[in-house]
């Protein structure tokens, strides 16, 4: 004969049990830390500093109508400086190294949700140079975020990390201290700029040979300019940084130095006669190349810099044309010798 008072307790049991899950997850789809679901309810801030996580949420979520595109050369610009300056509402889709391919997809992912204005593009050299990468997505990120397989959201919804880290993390930030949401994914207020992490290459490297990087380059450009021409509706910023002097060092004494100029001038020949395309160059800053106390490393600048670069897009006086093109390249030859053998090795010297 069954024990009537077991029966009793194994469904109070169950209940509890569906109680305490239905309860935890609740509190998740609530306050929701990745924005997979809605974007934050006020009077919760979107705080924002995992970009794997939380990229591809905002991008499905917010509201916005222009994008910040870019590794991490793009994630200390403040969203409200674009939207001051050229009257849009911006997010950022960013990936701390990321590849063209990584970019073109959370940019075809907006496109799915949004009809975007403008995409502030920071075009790498070394995103289009890099190895040819078809998919952002692979095994070693949270899937459940990205697949829309609803199945897969008990990985979030009942994750412990989200629960008693990512959630409190978002309340602490929201109602403690003066978090900015427009510095969605800055790194640099805990960086320290100006004592640089380096240690110079030694030994000349060959040279890289046309034909072992035009294709990456090939490639890559493929893939930017089939997502401009599909996108006529979009103004397509494209923002080449200024890395420092000591980066065109490594590039010499790593033997792409020829490949990075011939990254530069096909993305000239093959982006600018792109109606929605606009360049602005800053490689050519001499004044910010050259001057290491405003760097961590051999590309990473700080937030000045940042702003400055966002305000000179608007005056135009970087911006490349069919007319000036030819001359600023042969120009970025003779200032790019007078950072590997001026600034960079007066530099090295002194290490």
């Amino acid at each position: 004969m069954i024990n009537t008072n077991k029966i009793i307790f194994l469904k109070k049991l169950i209940v509890s049990i569906l109680i305490i899950a239905l309860s935890v997850a609740g509190i998740v789809f609530l306050f929701d830390p990745f924005f997979h679901y809605h974007k934050p309810i006020k009077p919760l801030k979107a705080v924002l500093t995992q970009a794997e996580y939380q990229v591809i949420g905002t991008l499905r979520t917010f509201d916005y109508d222009s994008l910040i595109a870019g590794s991490s050369m793009a994630e200390n610009y403040n969203n409200k400086w674009f939207d001051e300056v050229f009257d849009c509402t911006t997010i950022k889709a960013v990936k701390p190294g990321a590849n063209t391919s990584d970019l073109v997809y959370l940019l075809e992912a907006a496109y799915e949700e949004k009809n975007i204005k403008n995409i502030f593009y920071t075009l790498d050299v070394a995103a289009l140079t890099t190895t040819v990468q078809e998919h952002y997505v692979n095994e070693g990120m949270p899937l459940y975020l990205y697949n829309k397989n609803p199945l897969d959201d008990v990985k979030y919804l009942f994750n412990k990390h989200v629960l008693f880290e990512d959630i409190p993390y978002m309340i602490a930030n929201s109602f403690i201290g003066d978090y900015d949401e427009g510095e969605s994914f800055n790194w640099a207020k805990y960086k320290e700029f100006g004592k640089l992490h380096y240690s110079p290459t030694e030994e000349k490297q060959s040279d890289k040979t046309k034909n072992e990087y035009e294709y990456y380059v090939d490639f890559n450009l493929s893939k930017l300019e089939n997502l401009v021409k599909s996108h006529p509706e979009t103004n397509y910023i494209f923002m080449v940084p200024p890395y420092s002097c000591l980066w065109w060092y490594e590039s010499y004494m790593c033997g792409t130095l020829e490949q990075d100029f011939y990254a530069i001038e096909q993305a000239f020949e093959r982006l600018l006669p792109l109606e929605n395309v606009e360049i602005h160059y800053f490689q050519n800053m001499e004044e910010i190349v050259s001057d290491l106390s405003l760097y961590m490393d051999t590309i990473h600048y700080n937030e000045d810099v940042n702003r400055k670069l966002v305000d000179l897009i608007s005056t135009n006086e970087y911006r490349v044309t069919f007319e000036n093109k030819d001359a600023l390249l042969e120009n970025m030859k003779i200032l790019a010798d007078k950072y590997i053998n001026v600034y960079a090795k007066k530099y090295i010297s002194n290490l």
